[in-house]
């Protein structure tokens, strides 16, 4: 990979001199303590425990809380609290500035998410990264997968080449260490991956010239061997981890998680979904990870029976006033169509480099590969009834039936063929397109990824697989829509927010987005990217002369 000058030298140096990792999660490492703080909500949020930072070695933690913890009078809070450095959730020293426009404050932000090396702190559940990187902002506060992606269309915009070069060596580097990209950068997350864009991400870098993509051939190959990982000798109709071989010898993808245990980072919250139904505690437990691993966490695109699409449905623009249990949750039971378009894009990538590396057989592998995964993309997740792709139920041999943004990936990715994208966008206009942008679902509930909130990764991807198909005036009214709708909430409020409702009529107040596990998030890296891309695209959209009215702290 390329490296720039005495500075590139140095950071490989650092990369092979950091330890070997650990891989003990919080959970793992302070045993019986681990479930005490969190079924006794030491913490109103369950990540802040292990997000922690010991004082001590973990082991004499353990040794003293068992010392400890019998006799009278034993106060767990200030046990934890005389143990680890907590680390609060509190606005940073940035402060947004009344009057500035809203591209100037994305520029200032940069420097606010940005994280280096050296501010890892030891025996914590964070893991070491040999290069600068960016988080999204609120309470998450580690580098995070395909956030990243969005992220860094942003930074090119900006022209922070080195801090895009210091991203894709960070993703090599965790791929060659752990063999994949975990969800983000935290011990409990390195059971899970996150939807598989890296091969994306170095396209992009490609094409602003950071960098030789063919250089992390030998990365996207290693990606793919884990998503692929138990498909060899796989019998049709039987799945394997990330696996599922269907009837007739089709191969794809669903998203999995390697732990059936309670996710460490929301641990009273799962423990009582698997204690409110009468299902298989690991059962559920693995289908939770899983969502988790699509990045859509959650939706009722996970859940078994989520509203029906057409007449009987939510209304848009009313939310459902209970959120929708995940005790129904099914999601190792569901092929994902943007998991498997996003598979489609690194087996072409992999073709490709390849052949352009001077390997013919293991281009003409990866070309098959791909052109057997867009085979069954077409067979298994068009539906020519609807006009639009669609989850595929593996277990019932059925698609789902709740329409949601996932459709637009193959069109993202160039899988779909010029018919479908043309039948696609009539589709998405009727029954996804509101006034604030593109909605997340067809269907209204209190989880974050459905009904009424829109993101920003779905609205960059809606954008750029249409145009592509060329349908730039869809692509457009949805890139004015978005922008008008982040603008007037940092008009208001002098942020930008991890999500944003959408507007289902004109009159509708704009705002941030709601539900889901944890309060609404501000920051926020791939809002941030985004809009930065989209406003280098519209430099006469009214969003460039928005300025903040009042001063907002961000987090960091």
């Amino acid at each position: 990979m390329n490296q720039a000058g005495p500075a590139g030298t140095q950071r490989a140096t650092r990369a092979a001199a950091a330890p070997a990792p650990d891989t003990l999660t919080p959970a793992d490492r302070y045993e019986e303590l681990f479930i005490a703080v969190q079924s006794n909500h030491v913490f109103s949020d369950s990540k802040s425990f292990v997000d922690c930072v010991p004082r001590i070695e973990p082991a004499d933690i353990l040794a003293a809380y068992r010392a400890q913890s019998p006799q009278p009078g034993f106060d767990l809070a200030a046990f934890v609290h005389a143990h680890f450095d907590v680390l609060e959730q509190a606005a940073s020293d940035y402060v947004s500035v009344p009057g500035q426009p809203i591209a100037a404050h994305i520029d200032d932000l940069w420097a606010v998410l940005t994280r280096h090396p050296q501010a890892h702190p030891p025996q914590s559940s964070l893991l070491q990264l040999p290069h600068s990187y960016i988080v999204p902002g609120g309470r998450f506060r580690e580098l995070y997968y395909w956030d990243s992606y969005f992220t860094l269309l942003g930074l090119l915009g900006e022209g922070r080449t080195q801090l895009m070069r210091d991203m894709l060596q960070n993703f090599a580097y965790l791929i060659d260490t752990y063999g994949h990209v975990p969800n983000g950068t935290r011990i409990y997350y390195l059971s899970r991956s996150q939807p598989p864009v890296f091969a994306l991400m170095v396209e992009l870098a490609q094409q602003r010239g950071v960098a030789n993509e063919v250089d992390f051939l030998p990365q996207l190959r290693k990606e793919h061997a884990f998503w692929m990982k138990g498909s060899d000798g796989l019998a049709e109709g039987q799945a394997a981890r990330r696996v599922v071989r269907l009837p007739g010898g089709a191969l794809l993808n669903r998203y999995w998680d390697e732990r059936d245990t309670p996710r460490e980072e929301s641990w009273i919250e799962d423990v009582t979904t698997a204690h409110s139904c009468q299902r298989d505690p690991a059962e559920i437990y693995r289908d939770i990870r899983a969502a988790c691993e699509s990045g859509w966490d959650f939706s009722t695109r996970w859940l078994r029976s989520p509203p029906p699409h057409g007449g009987q449905r939510t209304r848009p623009h009313v939310r459902a006033s209970t959120a929708p249990s995940l005790s129904s949750i099914c999601t190792t039971e569901i092929l994902p169509v943007d998991l498997n378009a996003f598979l489609h894009k690194l087996e072409s990538k992999i073709a490709a480099l390849a052949q352009q590396a001077g390997d013919a057989t293991g281009a003409r592998e990866f070309a098959a590969r791909a052109d057997e995964r867009k085979a069954a993309i077409q067979q298994y997740f068009w539906d020519p009834r609807h006009n639009a792709y669609f989850d595929y139920d593996w277990r019932r041999g059925e698609l789902r039936d709740c329409l949601t943004a996932a459709c637009v990936v193959p069109l993202f990715v160039g899988v779909a063929e010029p018919v479908q994208a043309q039948a696609l966008a009539e589709t998405v206009s009727r029954r996804l397109l509101a006034h604030g942008g593109l909605s997340t679902t067809e269907c209204g509930s209190d989880q974050q990824w459905d009904q009424p909130n829109g993101w920003a990764a779905l609205q960059w991807m809606a954008i750029r697989g249409l145009a592509d198909y060329g349908h730039e005036a869809l692509a457009g009214t949805i890139a004015r829509r978005w922008l008008a709708t982040v603008a007037a909430v940092y008009e208001r409020e002098g942020k930008l927010v991890e999500k944003y409702a959408m507007r289902h009529v004109e009159h509708d107040d704009t705002e941030g987005g709601s539900g889901g596990e944890y309060p609404l998030q501000d920051g926020f890296g791939w809002t941030n990217g985004v809009t930065a891309a989209l406003l280098a695209q519209q430099p006469r959209h009214t969003a460039h002369g928005c300025v903040a009215h009042s001063a907002a702290p961000q987090h960091r």
